[in-house]
């Protein structure tokens, strides 16, 4: 029963990447394109997101800074969840709704591109994230599921929403990392061209 279980679970996220790829891959291109305007004007890219979601936007940030599977120059971006002390001084200053959006202000300009991660895209905080962004004339690209929830409502046309269509958070937060692996591997392939495919 248990073994059966977990089968289910590799079944059914197998399914949705399957379904989400051709409505996804519209969209994560759009964000690549975006990323790769801001990175070579000399852009950053700010990440954001709770929870699983913040972990994921360290996923992302790492492969940019550090890199992902190739040699390359090193990309500006940073994840806002990940100071300690930064996120508490805000906290308790100000507002748990305010630890990205005064960094946001503080780090973010035009120019720039925030990645905001939302699973439900209800998260207050990381909404006044993206108010912040546009204060500064950046480009919000949203990662969302369960219809994308207010911020898709906050998003521009200049914007760019990746909503996987599904409601569980185990299977949207999945998709986010596949989505993000896509941007990364992308922006490679734009900065350095196609990789050969070696065989073991």
């Amino acid at each position: 029963m248990l073994e059966q279980r977990i089968e289910q679970h590799f079944i059914d996220s197998a399914d949705l990447k399957y379904q989400s790829a051709q409505v996804l891959s519209k969209p994560i291109a759009a964000a690549v394109q975006a990323m790769m305007v801001c990175v070579t004007s000399g852009g950053k890219i700010l990440a954001c997101g709770n929870g699983g979601s913040a972990a994921a936007a360290q996923l992302f940030t790492a492969g940019f800074v550090g890199r992902f599977e190739r040699e390359r120059p090193e990309l500006a971006a940073i994840t806002l969840a990940a100071d300690g002390a930064t996120l508490t001084a805000i906290a308790n200053e100000y507002a748990f709704n305010a630890i990205f959006s005064r960094q946001v202000r503080a780090l973010g300009g035009s120019g720039d591109v925030l990645l905001a991660l939302s699973l439900s895209g209800n998260c207050v905080n990381v909404q006044d994230a993206i108010h912040a962004a546009h204060e500064r004339e950046m480009v919000v690209i949203g990662l969302t599921g369960q219809g994308g929830g207010k911020m898709a409502q906050l998003l521009r046309d200049t914007d760019v929403h990746i909503c996987v269509p599904h409601d569980r958070v185990a299977r949207i937060l999945e998709v986010h990392l596949l989505a993000l692996h896509c941007i990364c591997d992308a922006v490679d392939t734009q900065l350095l061209g196609e990789q050969e495919e070696t065989t073991p």
